[in-house]
């Protein structure tokens, strides 16, 4: 069985979780959120999957 996880859906995930649980989080996790999106996208890691 082979299984992949991408990186992307997995952050969305959690950050989702996290701003419903505590709203007042939401401009933290959005920055967060595009920090890291945007440090996977230069350094080439957009295509990042976990096995």
């Amino acid at each position: 069985m082979n299984m992949t996880l991408s990186i992307a859906p997995l952050i969305s995930l959690v950050a989702g979780i996290l701003i419903l649980a505590v709203p007042r989080l939401l401009n933290y996790i959005v920055a967060i959120y595009l920090i890291i999106i945007g440090l996977l996208g230069l350094f080439g890691a957009g295509n990042f999957n976990l096995h």
